[in-house]
């Protein structure tokens, strides 16, 4: 059965960010995961996750300027220093939630232009190899056009065959489904074939983004799917629920509570 954690910036967002732990935790889910926790200590984001008895199960590494619009810098030629920056200043986050994974974002960028091409190769490299040593997986995911038209990483053959060729023991693919189902289609056949280097899902439904209880996919197959496939992860519900989060958690009930 899979385990399921919640997306704190997107669910709960009727309490502040802090408080959404034990919301979290009494809607019965048993881990989550968020976008960026850099706005508030490292001690205190640890704090409220251990007092809800929760697992995190994926944060994203710093972006840049996320309110100009900035996506991440691992593509970016001239920004190397702010991607090794970036890597240090996770860091205490990830030792304070006990988190074991962490999302590398690539940014906007041509991936046509090969200088950015190598700029995401080298970057992709220098981070795995630098949370090796922690315990942490480095997980790259592609994203779709529609939601963030630009980005450098958004094509799922192109991050499985980097991945392939690297060959670094602790990149993994991170595959969110809307996004999987948006750019491609064919979902169930990519999670086939991609599943040996997959360390992390995300759902959502399509095309609206809500809740995953109807829509283009059949999510309940889905889910049997992964298990069928021998998935042991994390899949978080990195959706914008229609009203009120926990009005919404229907589609959660058979899985409220499964432990990580």
């Amino acid at each position: 059965m899979p385990r399921f954690a919640a997306n704190l910036s997107m669910m709960f967002n009727e309490v502040p960010f802090l408080d959404r732990f034990e919301a979290a935790a009494k809607a019965g889910f048993t881990a989550v995961e968020f976008l960026f926790p850099y706005d508030h200590p490292a001690e205190e984001v640890g704090k409220r996750l251990n007092a809800a008895g929760l697992t995190q199960a994926l944060f994203n590494l710093p972006p840049g300027d996320w309110a100009a619009g900035e996506k991440g810098f691992a593509a970016l030629p001239d920004r190397f220093d702010d991607l090794q920056q970036s890597l240090t200043t996770a860091l205490p986050y990830a030792q304070a939630t006990g988190v074991k994974r962490l999302h590398l974002m690539a940014g906007i960028a041509d991936r046509s232009d090969r200088r950015a091409v190598e700029a995401f190769y080298k970057s992709v490299a220098w981070a795995a190899e630098f949370f090796a040593p922690h315990g942490l997986d480095v997980v790259i995911e592609p994203i779709n056009p529609r939601n963030v038209p630009g980005y450098f990483l958004n094509d799922f053959t192109f991050a499985s065959d980097l991945i392939n060729e690297l060959k670094i023991p602790n990149l993994k693919l991170q595959f969110d489904i809307y996004h999987c189902q948006i750019i491609h289609g064919d979902v169930t056949m990519r999670l086939r074939e991609m599943m040996p280097i997959i360390g992390h899902v995300q759902i959502a439904s399509i095309p609206s983004r809500n809740e995953p209880d109807g829509e283009e996919l059949n999510y309940p197959f889905l889910f049997d799917e992964l298990d069928r496939l021998g998935y042991r992860g994390f899949v978080g519900c990195e959706y914008n629920p229609r009203g009120k989060t926990t009005d919404g958690l229907a589609w959660f009930k058979p899985y409220a509570g499964v432990k990580p």
